[in-house]
């Protein structure tokens, strides 16, 4: 893996929470801390889109006039012809 050196900046009353945080997820190495932390930020950031996504659908199913069913059964038939 190719890596580049950054530097950013760590307010002196964050510094016990970093070293702790980093001692539990990154077995104590700051630049696994931070490749973990973004890999769980990924996940929240997954989890919001896919929120929006949801919402999304229903204002689309309300506007169009479907019940809950059916885009379901959409789904799951053109899904079933792609197969």
């Amino acid at each position: 893996m190719a890596t580049k050196t950054i530097g950013f900046a760590v307010a002196k009353e964050d510094l016990s929470r970093l070293d702790r945080l980093t001692d539990r997820f990154g077995n104590g190495n700051r630049s696994a801390f931070l490749r973990e932390a973004m890999h769980q930020m990924e996940v929240v950031d997954r989890a919001a889109r896919l929120v929006d996504l949801q919402a999304y659908g229903a204002r689309r199913v309300t506007e169009a006039g479907l019940d809950d069913d059916e885009p379901v059964a959409v789904v799951r038939r053109v899904l079933k012809n792609r197969i």
